[in-house]
């Protein structure tokens, strides 16, 4: 069983900065061999993929929307995943999720619909 729970999230002005974190937790097992996601949904809108990230941390993905100011990374030896997320805009303003899944491929890395296992979620509020 995995249990992910995101922090980090917060109120900030265009143009801020916030650092989400997502430690998974296992019984008897790490989250070292998943590929990560970030993934975010605005009210009224559907869940869309921000970034993902490949098990060693090698390889990233990127929503088009995001390149350039929002950077994924991990730290397998905390099992922790985290997104620095720079330059904000009010767009950006939604709740976040981060996920795991089995498959490490990166095909379809920013597709919700083949990860495995989601945290609650932490609220981005970005004002102009």
């Amino acid at each position: 069983q995995v249990r992910l729970v995101e922090s980090g999230g917060g109120s900030v002005q265009a143009g801020g900065s916030l650092r989400l974190s997502c430690p998974c937790v296992t019984s008897g097992a790490t989250c070292t061999s998943y590929r990560m996601g970030w993934f975010r949904q605005a009210p009224g809108k559907e869940r869309e993929g921000v970034a993902s990230i490949s098990p060693s941390g090698a390889s990233t993905v990127y929503a088009d929307s995001v390149k350039g100011r929002f950077t994924v990374s991990r730290d397998n030896a905390k099992n922790t995943v985290y997104l620095q997320m720079n330059s904000l805009k009010p767009e950006d303003t939604a709740a976040y999720f981060c996920a795991t899944r089995s498959v490490v491929s990166p095909i379809g890395a920013l597709n919700s619909g083949v990860y495995n296992n989601w945290g609650q979620g932490t609220q981005v509020t970005v004002s102009s």
